[in-house]
C-alpha cells in the first residue's frame, strides 16, 4: 500500500469504536483478537463489531487468519507501525496544536463569511477546545471534535439571534448529566424519526468522554444509527436556540429563557445498567419522542 493508501486507510481509525478495537487487537498479548471477545469486551453486539473488523481488513489495516472454526483478527504487518502511532497519545494530550487550531479558525471563517466574523469564530473554537480538552476526549480526535462542537454552537448561536423569525423548524435541546445515554438515545431517535423536520441537539451538565458502547448497542438493535455523537458540555447559546428543551436527571444546570417550552423527563440513568435495563429505557423515550412528535405536529402520515 503506497503512502496515500495508508494515510487513506488509517482515517479509519476516526471512529472511536475502530480505534478501540485496533487498540484491543494492539495490547493482546498474542496480537490478535475474537470478534466474539471484543463484542464482550466493548459492550456491543458481534455483527456490530463484526460490520466494523470488516471495514479496517477491507481497508488493509487488519488480517484475518482462520483458525478452525475461529477467526482471529491481527494488525496488517505493514500496518502496525503507523497504526501504533496513530493511537499513540501525542505528547501533550491536553491540547490541539496552534496550527490545527489555526486551520480550524480559518476553515469557520469561510464557512460562516457574513455571518460572523473571524474574531467570533475563533473566540468560540478556543473556547470549544477548552472545553472539550479540559473534560479528557481523546487526544486523536480532538481537533475534529473541537471543529464538530463549534459549529455546533455557531449554528445554535446564529439561529438564537435570527431577526427573522427562524427558519420554521423546531430545534429540540436533549439534556442529562454525561451527555453519554439518555439524551443520545432520545436525539437519536427523534433524528431517525423527524429527519430534517427537527434540529436536535444534546448536551450535559457533566459530560463523559465517549457515548457509552451499551447505548450504542441499544441503538444499533432496533436499526437507529447514532452517526458518531459525542458528548459535549452545556453552553448557553444552545439553551437560547431551542423551543423545545428537555432535561434528563440534571437538576436546574438549564438556564431558563422566555418563550422556551422546558419539560423534564424522569428517567433511571443507563450508566452500569445491564443491556436488558438499558433496552427498556430506551424504549420509554422511544414511546416519548413519539408523543413529542404529536406535540410538535410532525407525526402527521
Amino acid at each position: 500500500m503506497d503512502a496515500v493508501g495508508s494515510t487513506s486507510a488509517l482515517r479509519l481509525l476516526a471512529d472511536p469504536t475502530r480505534a478501540r478495537i485496533a487498540s484491543m487487537i494492539l495490547a493482546s498479548p498474542d496480537g490478535r483478537q475474537l470478534v466474539g471477545k471484543m463484542a464482550d469486551a466493548l459492550e456491543l453486539r458481534q455483527p456490530t463489531v463484526s460490520h466494523h473488523v470488516r471495514a479496517l481488513a477491507a481497508g488493509g489495516l487488519l488480517v484475518r487468519e482462520p483458525e478452525g472454526r475461529n477467526v482471529w483478527y491481527s494488525i496488517a504487518p505493514g500496518q502496525l507501525d503507523r497504526v501504533s502511532d496513530y493511537l499513540r497519545p501525542p505528547p501533550d494530550a491536553a491540547s490541539v496544536d496552534g496550527d490545527v487550531l489555526e486551520r480550524i479558525v480559518g476553515d469557520l471563517s469561510t464557512r460562516f463569511a457574513g455571518t460572523f466574523s473571524s474574531e467570533t469564530v475563533e473566540r468560540y473554537v478556543r473556547e470549544s477546545h477548552e472545553l472539550l480538552a479540559e473534560r479528557g476526549h481523546p487526544p486523536r480526535l480532538l481537533p475534529s471534535v473541537t471543529s464538530r462542537f463549534a459549529v455546533d454552537r455557531l449554528d445554535a448561536l446564529r439561529v438564537g439571534t435570527d431577526s427573522a423569525g427562524g427558519s420554521g423548524i423546531p430545534d429540540v435541546l436533549f439534556v442529562c448529566v454525561q451527555n453519554a445515554g439518555r439524551s443520545q438515545l432520545a436525539a437519536a431517535i427523534l433524528r431517525h424519526l423527524a429527519g430534517d423536520r427537527v434540529r436536535v441537539r444534546t448536551a450535559g451538565s457533566e459530560p463523559a468522554d465517549a457515548v457509552r458502547a451499551v447505548i450504542i448497542t441499544a441503538l444499533d438493535e432496533i436499526g437507529v444509527p447514532i452517526a458518531g455523537e459525542y458528548p459535549k458540555p452545556l453552553t448557553d447559546e444552545v439553551v437560547r436556540a431551542s423551543d423545545v428543551v428537555i432535561t434528563m436527571g440534571c437538576g436546574d444546570a438549564c438556564p431558563i429563557y422566555p418563550g422556551r417550552s422546558y419539560l423534564d423527563w424522569d428517567l433511571e440513568d443507563p450508566v452500569g445498567l445491564p443491556l436488558s435495563r438499558v433496552r427498556e429505557i430506551r424504549d420509554d423515550i422511544d414511546r416519548r419522542v413519539r408523543d413529542l412528535l404529536d406535540r410538535l405536529n410532525l407525526n402527521a402520515a
